[in-house]
């Protein structure tokens, strides 16, 4: 299962039953039952995908919204698109990310803080301990986890069902390695009034924002490719590089995300708002793909005026603004 599809059914209280999670693969029920502590981090790991996801495509005509509501992106994850590839990228890394996390912070008995080798450029006098975030066990279990739906599959080698699995496991592994490339030394200082004399550090994964931004470069520049006769992706186009593991593949082209199509999944453009200033993406010429815009006013309100009272407060006023907004027809 691609945990991002249905986050809500791991951020519960109590410990889910996996009988009951719905998309899970034989072999993923499995590793719920013997991993029950992890499926709340699963979900977090969701959530946080999701979030950055409809961050980085706020002002992409495909915003990460769907027109079916059982799941966050519903039928548009059907298509083996750029998107998709970088919906399955993210939902990973954001899997390593959570579980990570909550190996140094004490919450799954299978792990603990990071092991990771002292880094050899670290200054000699500086030491190497503290409690890391574990990228390693994070890595590891998503790989499993994640990967294990796409694993247990058996299609005919060169067979279209059989492409779209690769290119699966390719983002996933892309997103994971995101995770695990940005992951960096942490110090903090210790000494005689702050002096910092001597330095503790540590492995610190990065904010996740940063992954986002990778991925979405890696997003742009994705590989488009097909399944070759002995069950291998290649790429459409010769002329380029075969893409590494830490790139985004993918075998579709995309959907026309101007108007709404319940069979693609697209919701189309019609409402959104758009910038009437702007060459880019955002802008309503490329927004509203052609159709024209609206024109119409708001109100603001914003905290204006702010000053700092000792001790130790800052008080704001609140000014209103009459705007001018914009929303595709």
């Amino acid at each position: 299962m691609n945990p991002i599809q249905r986050p809500e059914m791991y951020i519960i209280g109590a410990q889910p039953v996996c009988s009951q999670l719905p998309g899970l693969s034989p072999g993923q029920r499995k590793l719920c039952q013997l991993y029950q502590e992890h499926m709340v981090f699963i979900g977090e790991g969701a959530r946080s995908a999701i979030k950055e996801c409809q961050y980085q495509f706020r002002q992409r005509l495909w915003n990460c919204s769907t027109v079916d509501n059982t799941s966050v992106f519903g039928r548009v994850m059907k298509i083996g698109s750029r998107e998709t590839a970088f919906t399955y990228a993210v939902s990973a890394a954001g899997v390593v990310n959570a579980i990570s996390r909550a190996c140094r912070e004490g919450e799954l008995s299978s792990c603990g803080c990071s092991r990771t080798a002292r880094p050899k450029d670290l200054p000699r006098d500086w030491l190497w301990g503290g409690c890391g975030d574990n990228v390693e066990y994070g890595y590891r279990f998503a790989k499993e986890f994640v990967d294990a739906k796409e694993r247990e599959k058996n299609y005919v080698r060169g067979s279209e069902e059989q492409a779209r699995m690769l290119m699966n496991l390719q983002n996933n592994e892309a997103g994971r390695r995101a995770v695990y490339k940005l992951a960096d030394v942490a110090c903090k200082c210790h000494g005689v009034s702050g002096s910092c004399s001597l330095k503790t550090c540590w492995l610190q994964l990065a904010d996740f924002r940063k992954v986002g931004d990778l991925l979405k470069e890696k997003y742009d520049s994705a590989a488009a490719m097909r399944i070759s006769r002995k069950g291998k992706l290649e790429l459409v186009n010769n002329r380029f590089n075969m893409p590494t593991q830490e790139d985004l593949v993918y075998v579709d082209p995309s959907p026309d995300y101007c108007l709404r199509n319940e069979t693609t999944g697209s919701l189309g453009t019609q409402g959104r708002l758009c910038n009437k200033t702007s060459e880019g993406m955002d802008g309503c010429e490329l927004m509203c793909c052609g159709r024209g815009y609206d024109q119409f006013k708001s109100v603001q309100v914003e905290r204006c005026h702010c000053k700092f009272h000792w001790c130790c407060y800052v008080k704001c006023k609140k000014c209103t603004e009459i705007v001018d907004q914009y929303v595709c027809k």
